[in-house]
């Protein structure tokens, strides 16, 4: 199969998972509403984690059926591939790299007068704290799916018919777009062009996999135990104010 094709089929699997996840949703969630122990928000939460697990583990598989074989696809720039440790060391690097783009994108957003926080990651923390099955599809499959759409179809893709730049803004761009906050376009193309660096430097898809997923992790940690970071804060603070 040529490479247009396997973007093709890729794309289309990625648009059918979003799309099926959304009526898989609606019916898990009458499902759990038939549990007396569940409110309607918990059976809504419930209703909308594992249909997004489901759905993300059907398109992973897939997505590796169609893959398995295909060694060439994944050869997209010249020279040789950088060795496993290497490609490793430039994954942690570009988690730290994600993380300081997204805190510069976010003060040019504020400075814009742009609210700070995603409402796509609030409730997606909100979902974890009652269904967790949905941190499986956060930390494992976005990234794996994610990339293989963002860098290896869209910026590889562009990359092999343009340059780096172009591949990289427009892929980005996308990446933003797709993620439907339109208001914090900078924050998800800070972290995307990251990746697509990684992906270049490294030559090896798995660097920009490892920091988004290293990322993702991240932020589920921090949100998930957000209310004893803040206390943590204020005990800080306040040893600050004592000892002043």
């Amino acid at each position: 199969m040529k490479n247009w094709k396997i973007y093709l089929s890729l794309v289309f699997i990625y648009i059918a998972m979003q799309i099926g996840s959304v009526f898989l949703a609606e019916a898990l969630i009458q499902y759990f509403k038939g549990d007396p122990s569940y409110t309607l928000q918990e059976a809504k939460y419930h209703g909308f984690a594992w249909s997004l697990f489901i759905s993300n583990a059907l398109a992973a598989l897939l997505f590796y059926l169609l893959l398995f074989r295909k060694k060439n696809f994944f050869r997209v720039f010249k020279g040789k591939p950088a060795t496993l440790g290497y490609t490793v060391l430039w994954g942690v690097i570009g988690f730290f790299l994600a993380l300081l783009g997204q805190m510069v994108a976010g003060m040019i957003e504020l400075s814009f007068g742009v609210e700070a926080g995603s409402e796509n990651t609030a409730l997606l923390s909100d979902i974890a704290r009652v269904s967790p099955i949905v941190i499986i599809s956060m930390v494992i499959f976005a990234p794996i799916l994610e990339e293989l759409i963002f860098r290896r179809v869209l910026f590889g893709g562009l990359y092999q018919k343009t340059n780096f730049i172009i591949a990289a803004l427009v892929s980005a761009l996308i990446f933003a777009a797709v993620h439907g906050e339109l208001q914090h376009t900078l924050i998800y193309m800070a972290p995307a062009l990251v990746f697509s660096f990684i992906y270049f430097k490294t030559k090896r898809l798995l660097a920009p996999i490892l920091a988004h997923l290293l990322m993702n992790g991240f932020v589920v940690v921090v949100q998930l135990n957000i209310e004893k970071i803040l206390d943590y804060q204020e005990k800080i603070e306040s040893l600050f104010v004592f000892f002043k």
